[in-house]
């Protein structure tokens, strides 16, 4: 079924297969890194939880030799014998249809304790299996719409195995079976629609929100199809502590929203879902502290608030405002200025010692979390935060104007040019910014492009500085993109996190500032080089500088944001082709 649908294809190593709005997804992917033989069904409600194990088994029991092939609409296993094709009926609901092959769907935990492992048993009010999980706090029923089922470990306590498996009825070769993910109680499954429309109209859902995001794709933007489908199938419906409808990082282990990933993703949402843009951008600010900070991270069942994020907001919100201005109200941007107001306040009040310039506690608040540039110390009053919270107070000043306060302002103009002042005084050593060390006052340069984002600024900065900066971005330009630490370091490290492997965030704002600082070309450069890297190596979390390989978390959806951005830019400023 699958090689005659439209859409992109995709291993799912790579990135897994779900729906928009689903908390589920299907991948071989179990835990942090870690490729299980066979795909599971895994829960991201109350973290990443793979429950169910699924193999497609041969009429004698045995694993059916069967390759995956995966488009947006359905999933198929695919062998001599026979196939099996999945498709999500709704966000919560799969179905799963086998022709000849049968398949074995069994709990991932053999023990069941008071307090961990999965449960199953026979409903006796309409005889479906349904499993239930104590890490997902979720119950997984199947209901077998043709064909049938043996059922192993029903009732069992303890360690046991635990498992359906599902094949056509004698003399027959089809059968057909619904999966559900709900909570405590729900009217037994009747199919609404067949199988076959069901993959019609999730590949309708997925065609018509590609065509929203991404009207402007053409054969010179190869993975933008791609990127939409990693964006489409990592949205998830609002539950626990994400209250609105929210695009995680990823559906394999990075499955949280961090407060300065999302910027990126309401960015490249932006022209064609505004109001789920407007949803990512502001998901953090929902649980902003009473002393301003943004969590960390959020997800279903936690907020962490141990580290915080750059605060990129400000330099997010210039450029959602110009494209969401039919979207936002009045209420909008005032809510929006008490917020970016509160968020910038807590920098400027708890975390400036004694100094004009604030500081970090630690890289992770950066989001460049072992960056080279934290070496000598962790606290540190570091350039790049300089320069956004300038950016920042600059748009407080432009929302300030819009809601009618124009002392404040004034106010926020003045303290930008202060900011900016400070960051030039006690940063810049002639030719480099460098960090300072709280404490001692002491400057630290590196190797870490950390160094070089103050160009974020553009022409808000001397030529001098921006000349030199230009000069440093250049020399962590790899055939691939921008390094986070220069090749030729003694410190790089080419699967070392943000001490050498190139990430999306860093080549967007670098892009972003090089074209205001006067430098296109080398914009340019930038942007040609991370869009051919995606369109070969996909949409990993990071990517070595060298050979351009994707690492850690391969469908990462501030990767995939990135890429559209920068395309979509570079579309529209190249001519179309005669």
């Amino acid at each position: 079924m699958t090689s005659d649908l439209p859409g992109p294809r995709f291993s799912l190593r790579e990135i897994p297969f779900s729906h928009y709005g689903s908390w589920l997804s299907i991948s071989p992917v179990t835990s942090n890194a870690h490729y299980a033989d066979d795909l599971h069904l895994v829960s991201h409600q109350q973290g990443m939880h793979a429950v169910l194990s699924l193999r497609a088994v041969t009429s004698a029991g045995s694993r059916a030799d069967a390759r995956i092939e995966a488009v947006p609409a359905c999933l198929s296993w695919v062998a001599e014998s026979g196939r099996i094709d999945a498709v999500y009926a709704s966000a919560d609901t799969l179905r799963v249809r086998g022709t000849l092959l049968s398949l074995r769907i069994a709990a991932t935990a053999h023990e069941l304790t008071a307090f961990s492992g999965t449960y199953l048993y026979r409903d006796p009010v309409d005889g479906s299996c349904v499993f239930t999980s104590y890490e997902t706090g979720r119950r997984y029923r199947i209901t077998v719409l043709a064909g049938a089922a043996t059922v192993q470990g029903d009732q069992a306590l303890g360690g046991a195995a635990r498992s359906v498996t599902v094949g056509p009825d004698d003399g027959a070769s089809r059968w057909e079976i619904a999966v559900e993910e709900y909570d405590a109680g729900r009217a037994p499954y009747l199919p609404p629609v067949s199988f076959d429309q069901a993959v019609r109209t999730a590949g309708t859902a997925f065609a018509d929100f590609t065509d929203r995001i991404a009207p402007w794709r053409s054969e010179r933007t190869p993975a933008a199809a791609s990127a939409a489908y990693v964006l489409w199938s990592a949205a998830v419906r609002p539950a626990g502590f994400l209250t609105r409808p929210a695009i995680l990082m990823s559906k394999h282990w990075m499955n949280k929203v961090w407060s300065w990933d999302h910027c990126f993703n309401a960015l490249a949402l932006a022209g064609g879902e505004p109001d789920l843009a407007w949803h990512q951008f502001a998901l953090p600010f929902d649980h902003q502290d009473p002393a301003g900070a943004l969590p960390d991270s959020v997800t279903h069942s936690q907020v962490l608030y141990n580290y915080v994020k750059p605060p990129i907001h400000g330099w997010a919100l210039s450029l959602l405002r110009r494209r969401l201005a039919a979207r936002l109200s009045e209420a909008d941007l005032q809510e929006s200025y008490r917020r970016l107001e509160r968020w910038t306040g807590y920098w400027l009040g708890r975390r400036a010692a004694g100094s004009p310039l604030p500081h970090y506690h630690h890289g992770n608040d950066s989001g460049w979390d072992n960056a080279t540039a934290f070496d000598p110390a962790r606290v540190v009053e570091s350039p790049d935060l300089a320069a956004f919270l300038v950016l920042q107070m600059r748009e407080l000043a432009t929302l300030a104007a819009h809601i009618g306060k124009p002392d404040a302002g004034l106010r926020w103009h003045d303290e930008s040019r202060r900011l900016l002042a400070a960051m030039l005084a006690l940063l810049w050593t002639g030719d480099r910014f460098a960090v300072r060390i709280v404490g001692t006052g002491e400057l630290r340069t590196s190797e870490s492009l950390l160094d070089a984002m103050p160009i974020v600024l553009g022409d808000l900065l001397p030529e001098q500085a921006r000349t030199a900066l230009a000069r440093q971005v250049r020399r962590h330009l790899s055939p691939h993109g921008p390094a986070t630490e220069t090749p030729g370091s003694p410190r790089y490290s080419a699967d070392g996190y943000w001490r050498g492997p190139i990430w999306a965030p860093s080549t967007v704002l670098i892009e972003d500032g090089l074209r205001r600082a006067g430098h296109s070309a080398l914009a340019g450069e930038v942007s040609t080089r991370f869009r051919a890297l995606c369109e070969t190596s996909g949409f990993a979390e990071n990517f070595d500088a060298t050979t351009g390989e994707g690492q850690r978390d391969r469908a990462y959806t501030w990767t995939a944001s990135s890429y559209l951005i920068l395309a979509e830019a570079a579309a529209r400023r190249e001519p179309p082709h005669p």
